[in-house]
Parts: structure tokens; C-alpha cells; sequence
């Protein structure tokens, strides 16, 4: 199970950023997470939508440089220690934590996250084993 991340490169300058939000909501196309990574002169904006297909479409349209892939999701119990349970699992495992963020969610009582590990497929297998619930699409509906 994974769900679909959207990466768009962007030059770092005044505006940016808005122009890809303001292309995406005039597509109607709704944001469940966003996580900017930056460097002087360029960043990284990944975002998390219901479609990501066709947001990469509506930004490559407009000149951007973006992509979709998938990546690990996940929930815990919405409580100190819940996240820091994945942590454990994952550092005990050998694996190497790329990034990691937060995920919008309206489920009582969890919270969501998404990660990208140097072998996606291998973390899912370990969350899975040790109960942990991992997400699809449809969890962002």
C-alpha cells in the first residue's frame, strides 16, 4: 500500500509557491499535505492530493518541473509516543529515513504521516508486520 506524492521543483523567489497553489485550486484540485524543502536558489515543494495525476498535468502545462511517486503513509494513535513507535521500529531495522510529514486527517483519535526510506517496499513489510496501519488513496478522500 502507498499513496501518490506530488514533487514540483521551484526557484526560490517571491511567489513561487503561490503560483502552484493558485494553479492547483483553479483546477480544483485539494491539498491533504505540502512540505517545502529549500535551498538558497531552489526548493522542493511536495504535496499530497486526491489527484495527483492530474495535478502534475495542470503544473507541467504551466513550465513546472514536477513528478509523482509513491511513498509510505501511515497512522498511529493520535497520542504522545505514537509516532515515535514507527521511529523505533524503523531505526531498529536498519532503514534510513529520507523525509518524513505530516498528512491532514478528520479520523478521530489517529494521525496521519507519510515517509520516504531508502527501500519504501521493505518499511511497508516491517509497519505491516508490527501492526502498524498503513494508507492508500482512499484514506484521503
Amino acid at each position: 500500500m502507498a499513496i501518490k506524492q506530488l514533487s514540483v521543483f521551484v526557484e526560490n523567489k517571491k511567489g513561487s509557491l503561490h503560483e502552484i497553489t493558485d494553479l492547483l485550486a483553479k483546477e480544483n484540485i485539494d491539498l491533504r499535505s505540502m512540505c517545502v524543502a529549500d535551498t538558497n536558489n531552489f526548493g522542493i515543494v511536495r504535496i499530497i492530493t486526491t489527484e495527483p495525476e492530474r495535478a502534475v498535468e495542470v503544473l507541467k502545462a504551466e513550465g513546472h518541473a514536477a513528478n509523482v511517486r509513491e511513498i509510505t503513509a501511515f497512522a498511529v494513535p493520535d497520542q504522545p509516543g505514537g509516532l515515535a513507535k514507527v521511529l523505533s521500529l524503523i531505526e531498529s531495522s536498519g532503514r534510513d529515513i529520507e523525509y518524513s510529514y505530516a498528512l491532514i486527517t478528520s479520523e478521530a483519535g489517529k494521525a496521519y504521516s507519510v515517509m520516504r526510506t531508502d527501500d519504501d517496499k521493505k518499511t511497508e513489510e516491517l509497519l505491516k508486520a508490527n501492526g502498524i496501519e498503513l494508507l492508500d488513496g482512499d484514506h484521503l478522500k
